[in-house]
């Protein structure tokens, strides 16, 4: 089994988004990663929508005024699959860490693709107040696509090689990905934990759905770390610039 790292675009930010309390400006990558497993291909998360290239303020609103875009053609997920000389009909599987515009935007791209999701985000992702406390964009998920309602920690293919964990905090359903290669565990963070220090130091960004929720899952993530798993953090530029990009696998 192997694992492509793409960059689908970076985002700059206020480091207090990311850090409560930091001062300054953050510029950090939205990556999105293919699992090429023996019974098919995995891709874990989408990226911007492409529309962001050309009027971000269009496609995302106010958010554009958070969130500036550096993100340009050939950067979106379809084309950076075609640069594998993967056609996107081939994804069949599509695991969601959550809604959030720089994790579903390229749902679109991916008509093929049965989302996995965890119930609790697809249906905050429906319910109004829940969709404006969380900044959700449903134009990015409310696509007709097959979606695989998840309920905790589910096993994608049965072998244990691609595992959903929940790790809930950040948005109502956020899920992190763990697999198991050979050469020892991978786990994909997501939003989980945007940063080595968010980790390390136990640093909340300052908005998120259920505080104590998302402590609890770093506090999960923290203890996979202690027993030997390699984290990929969310959004971390120092970490990102050590990860392989494809066509390089990144195991």
């Amino acid at each position: 089994m192997r694992v492509f790292a793409f960059t689908c675009g970076w985002l700059t930010a206020p480091m207090g988004v990311f850090l409560g309390g930091e001062k300054g400006q953050l510029r950090v990558p939205v990556p999105c990663f293919l699992v090429d497993h023996p019974r098919g291909l995995v891709l874990f998360d989408s990226g911007l929508h492409p529309a962001i290239q050309r009027d971000p303020q269009a496609r995302i609103g106010t958010l554009a005024n958070l969130f500036r875009a550096d993100y340009h053609a050939g950067e979106d997920v379809a084309a950076r699959l075609a640069a594998l000389e993967i056609d996107v009909r081939r994804v069949r599987h599509l695991v969601l860490s959550h809604l959030h515009f720089d994790h579903a935007g390229g749902l679109g791209s991916l008509p093929e693709a049965r989302i996995v999701v965890q119930r609790p985000e697809w249906e905050a992702g429906a319910d109004p107040d829940l969709v404006a406390a969380n900044a959700y964009q449903p134009h990015d998920y409310r696509l007709g696509h097959d979606v695989h309602l998840i309920d905790g920690e589910h096993d994608l293919f049965g072998d244990g090689r691609i595992v959903c964990l929940p790790t809930p905090g950040h948005t109502p359903g956020h899920q992190s990905l763990r697999l198991r290669l050979d050469e020892g565990e991978l786990v994909l963070t997501a939003d989980a934990c945007y940063l080595r220090r968010t980790l390390d130091e136990l640093l909340l960004p300052p908005i998120v759905h259920d505080p104590e929720a998302m402590r609890a899952s770093l506090l999960r993530l923290g203890a996979l770390r202690d027993a030997g798993a390699r984290l990929v953090f969310g959004h971390d530029p120092a970490l990102w610039a050590t990860v392989p990009q494809a066509p390089a696998a990144l195991t």
